[in-house]
């Protein structure tokens, strides 16, 4: 089950960034075609009504926003300031680190909540959105939906901390698709006096290698 919420999850944030980034590039395609000198096709092009590409967008980056802050969650790429916590050991590091968790999750639970019921209230209006004037609580909906699952991450995430101790890593540096490079393809870089870096000739990093590699 767990799985298919996880692919769920990556799934809409991927639709989502490539349908907004699709409908942008034909909303600035439009814009700028409509300024050709070509009458038969500046009549085609202003018969079209591209004023609600913005709005769409929008809101689609805001869904995107909240569930890609759940995936944050479960994968750990968020940014934090762990400095102190790493300096504990033991006991006190589990703790802190438990504390975050549960303080994340009651936030985003809280927000969950209040969110629901904005949502509810805003449904029995007849508020409607500006340009795709569909109903106003499906936009705000991103808020209880994403916000309850970027809770259930934490609760998630807490579980899985305090039954093995340890937390969900991201390596930053890695690009999916990108084979890793082994040590022996690096050339190597050594810092010279003007602080700029110079290459080091393979036989110098062997020992009894190149004496003179320190020579122009």
């Amino acid at each position: 089950m767990l799985k298919v919420l996880d692919h769920f999850e990556e799934w809409i944030i991927a639709l989502l960034m490539a349908a907004a980034t699709i409908i942008i590039f034909v909303a600035v395609v439009h814009r700028y075609a409509t300024g050709i000198p070509i009458p038969a096709l500046q009549d085609r092009l202003l018969a079209i009504n591209m004023s609600w590409a913005q709005e769409l967008c929008i809101y689609m980056f805001v869904w995107m926003a909240k569930f890609g802050a759940a995936y944050g969650v479960r994968t750990g790429i968020h940014v934090g300031v762990d400095v102190f916590i790493n300096m504990l050991g033991g006991r006190k590091r589990a703790f802190f680190v438990l504390f975050g968790l549960l303080a994340g999750a009651l936030f985003t639970g809280i927000v969950a909540y209040l969110g629901a019921n904005f949502v509810w209230e805003i449904a029995h209006t007849d508020q409607v959105s500006p340009d795709l004037e569909v109903p106003a609580w499906i936009p705000y909906l991103a808020i209880p939906l994403g916000s309850s699952l970027m809770c259930f991450r934490f609760l998630q995430v807490a579980w899985s901390f305090f039954r093995t101790g340890e937390l969900p890593h991201h390596d930053h540096g890695h690009v999916e698709g990108v084979e890793e490079v082994k040590d022996e393809d690096l050339i190597a870089l050594i810092a010279a006096d003007d602080l700029h870096p110079k290459e080091v000739r393979p036989e110098a990093l062997h020992p009894g290698g190149d004496r003179n590699e320190d020579k122009p």
